[in-house]
């Protein structure tokens, strides 16, 4: 979708629904605005639904301070109307009340977005603005002094999260990167420390898939066609679910010995159609498209695990929660999660660029996950809706793991247990 051809009134309206969707902010709370070329800004109205907001309800407010629209601008638009007098080169903004952003600011503490590589990069470093009532002139005051300091996202003192952008859809990026990076460190603190990313790694550049040669595609196979629409319902499945984000996660899907379909690199995973997955042909990409920067290692995947039909990349909370504490993801939980996911390898940050060879040697059929630390985890399997459940089931046998710290012990099946369970499955 192309966002800068929407107007003002659909782009607040379409992001908002993703907010609340995405349990972001409640009925009454959090406001998007945009200021256009005209010096206008629209803005969210106060006191409606969030939840059934229409492009209608929406309010414009010219240089002068007239209000055009049949509602009133949010209560929150004095600190809009301050950051944009702050920031020349800001056009967007968004606020919202994430529950884990807020547990940071009622604590004082900023989220490390030291602790993922793309998130450092998406939201460089948050400032933190003092507390002032609600929709105060000196609310807007403390947050645009802060902006005017650099920062493009601003933990708000008490209160949740101001983030800005060139355009609405960057601001939102940044917004939800950071809730993604608050919800991380909690659950991974019930297990351990985080560790945190050097800045030799944060520096580290993962591919130049745009630097692979193009290729025209004359005729496209039933088969590719198909793998395209299963791409997208698996791909929005995971973003509905909070698998991946709108920046991060990766799906690709093998269509033949010597071609593939993957997640395009830089676009927005709640948007991707059919069309937009990039086609692999003997390492030449689709002509037009980029694939995503790890398309190297799904293409050694495939060729060494004639297999393995599909690869997927994901940042699931609840396992990457592990992935940074640096505490081993035993899955002899329950019987479904030794089973399907078996022992799960974890691997130091960036070794599936590094050493792609030996991680593509490593996943398998008999050993179809691996969790990188700091980064991401990758399932396989011979189909989609395989690699995608063994996402889901390791997601959620991750959760019960990280839950059950508050309430004792955790109790794993014995080695006698998992060798009937061996025996009775496996054999």
């Amino acid at each position: 979708m192309r966002f800068d051809m929407m107007h003002p009134r659909d782009q607040i309206v379409s992001f908002m629904k993703r907010i609340y969707g995405y349990g972001m902010t409640t009925t009454s709370g959090g406001n998007l605005s945009i200021m256009d070329e005209n010096g206008d800004i629209w803005i969210t109205p106060g006191s409606v639904d969030k939840g059934s907001l229409r492009p209608d309800d929406i309010v414009r407010v010219t240089p002068d301070g007239t209000v055009h629209g049949r509602r009133k601008p949010s209560s929150e638009f004095p600190f809009h109307q301050a950051i944009y007098r702050a920031r020349p080169d800001v056009h967007a903004v968004v606020h919202g009340h994430p529950p884990a952003l807020v547990s940071f600011s009622i604590v004082r503490r900023i989220p490390d977005t030291r602790i993922l590589p793309k998130s450092r990069q998406i939201c460089g470093e948050v400032g933190f603005a003092p507390y002032a009532v609600p929709g105060s002139e000196e609310l807007g005051k403390n947050i645009s002094e802060t902006f005017e300091k650099g920062h493009d996202t601003v933990l708000l003192e008490n209160h949740g999260i101001a983030c800005s952008g060139k355009t609405l859809h960057q601001a939102f990026q940044r917004f939800e990167t950071l809730d993604f990076c608050a919800r991380l460190i909690i659950q991974s603190r019930q297990l351990g420390s985080p560790q945190v990313l050097s800045q030799e790694q944060l520096n580290f550049i993962k591919g130049d898939s745009h630097l692979l040669p193009e290729i025209d595609i004359e005729k496209r196979s039933g088969r590719e066609l198909e793998l395209r629409k299963e791409l997208v319902k698996f791909i929005h499945r995971a973003y509905q679910q909070m698998l991946i984000t709108s920046t991060e996660g990766t799906f690709s899907a093998r269509i033949s010995d010597d071609e593939f379909l993957i997640t395009p690199y830089g676009l927005d995973r709640y948007e991707l159609d059919p069309s937009d997955f990039v086609l692999i042909r003997n390492l030449k990409r689709e002509r037009g498209k980029v694939p995503s920067r790890s398309v190297l290692l799904h293409q050694e995947i495939y060729r060494r695990q004639p297999e393995i039909n599909a690869v997927v990349i994901a940042h699931p909370t609840n396992v990457m929660a592990f992935g940074i504490s640096g505490v081993h993801f035993d899955t002899r939980t329950i019987p479904e999660s030794y089973l399907f996911l078996r022992d799960i390898p974890s691997v130091p940050y960036g070794t599936q660029y590094k050493e792609r060879e030996w991680v593509a040697g490593k996943i398998s059929p008999e050993s179809p996950l691996m969790i990188i630390e700091n980064d991401a985890l990758i399932t396989s399997g011979k189909s989609l809706l395989q690699a995608f459940d063994l996402l889901e089931v390791a997601e959620y046998s991750a959760k019960s793991v990280v839950f059950a710290q508050h309430l004792g012990e955790v109790k794993k099946i014995s080695d006698e247990q998992a060798q009937q369970l061996e025996d009775a499955f496996w054999s």
